[in-house]
């Protein structure tokens, strides 16, 4: 699964910042910023949440934006 994707899609649909994503997922704004940037990937714990935020938002989780 593309985190990264998942990750800046659901900002642009929530309409948050990368803090304030940070915030709702209890992780700091530098992970959110790494996962963005491919550097670093999330925790399988903060994954549920991201696949959880995307299916209560209707983002798809495999297709393209």
């Amino acid at each position: 699964m593309d985190y990264q994707r998942l990750v800046k899609k659901l900002r642009k649909k929530l309409i948050l910042s990368q803090q304030e994503l940070a915030e709702l997922l209890e992780v700091s704004f530098s992970s959110i910023n790494r996962w963005e940037t491919r550097k670093h990937e999330p925790t399988i714990k903060v994954k549920r949440k991201i696949v959880e935020l995307c299916k209560e938002n209707n983002i798809d989780l495999e297709g393209k934006e």
